[in-house]
């Protein structure tokens, strides 16, 4: 007897129950027309052509010259826009498909015009993204050249990855953003929300389990060691008991800020200027500007000015 017939029943009758509708409530997007929904392998195809454009030569093909470098990226920025128009439209499809008669046309035209505002930022993107490997490369003595930095080291994929992200998140592009920095997230452990705001001159060192979120707010030249969390404390639930949606939770971190491993700064909390916050503490309380945060032997929270010995 046919192996496929066997149990033919029963499996009609589990694909009956799989494909009822109740059973997929709020697990799976209803089309109303057939409309497209944003794809993986697109997007990380669109992460792919960004980081060849940002760093020609150490991201994709690796035959790039002075000479074909203008082609070459022309080539790139045109698939590159074809590549988000429809992911745009697809994002933009599924925040707004709850009716029959969705304005296709018009999803088309924003989805094309934030598509080349993206592209026009590209080169405001790699002057920020320059900033970060010259921190990063400042920062490690490890690092024997920036090149290095971009080649190999995880906390330039995953801040690439957050530029754009963010980038397009300003323009108002909907979930496309957040899946840019899931993949970065899953690709080097770092986590960061493309709704945090990060200066320029940002530096994640070794950064496996580094977490980020959307309302943080970082300033220039910090630094960040492995399994720094700038997270939130708590949440304020509305009457349905549901997370209030955009209300500032996550710390601002000043200027020329370090923070050691395995810290968790929590709340909406303000890191001062030039602080310096040492590992495996959890803060949840204001820094003041040069203090020093470290742990003490009796497991005490020592508050140090920047001129004082620790």
């Amino acid at each position: 007897m046919n192996e496929t017939y066997r149990h033919e029943d029963r499996l009609k009758e589990t694909v009956t129950k799989l494909s009822d509708s109740k059973s997929l409530y709020d697990l799976c997007h209803m089309r109303w027309n057939g409309e497209p929904l944003p794809s993986q392998p697109a997007i990380k195809e669109i992460i792919g052509l960004c980081r060849a454009i940002l760093f020609p030569g150490f991201f994709g093909s690796d035959d790039v010259n002075s000479y074909n470098l203008e082609y070459i990226t022309g080539i790139r920025c045109e698939r590159l826009y074809t590549l988000l128009c429809n992911q745009i439209s697809a994002g933009l499809a599924l925040k707004e498909c709850n009716c029959n008669n969705m304005d296709y046309e018009s999803i088309g035209e924003r989805a094309s015009d934030m598509a080349i505002s993206f592209i026009e930022r590209l080169p405001e993107i790699r002057r920020v993204l320059q900033t970060d490997v010259c921190a990063i490369y400042r920062g490690d003595p490890a690092a024997e050249s920036r090149e290095e930095v971009i080649y190999c080291y995880p906390a330039i994929k995953a801040i690439s990855n957050y530029r754009i992200a963010h980038t397009l998140l300003v323009l108002g592009v909907p979930v496309i953003p957040r899946m840019i920095s899931e993949m970065a997230h899953s690709e080097t452990g770092i986590d960061i929300h493309p709704g945090a705001t990060i200066g320029e001159y940002f530096a994640i060192d070794h950064g496996t389990g580094v977490v980020i979120g959307a309302t943080a707010i970082i300033g220039n030249n910090v630094k960040l060691y492995q399994g720094v969390t700038l997270g939130a404390k708590s949440f304020t639930y509305d009457e349905n008991n549901n997370p209030v949606k955009g209300v500032p939770r996550h710390p601002i971190i000043g200027d020329n800020v370090v923070i050691y491993s395995n810290t968790s700064v929590l709340g909406r909390i303000t890191i001062g200027n030039n602080a310096v916050i040492g590992g495996n503490i959890w803060v949840t309380e204001d820094v003041a500007e040069n203090e020093k945060l470290v742990q003490a032997k009796a497991n005490n929270i020592l508050r140090l000015k920047q001129e004082d010995k620790a």
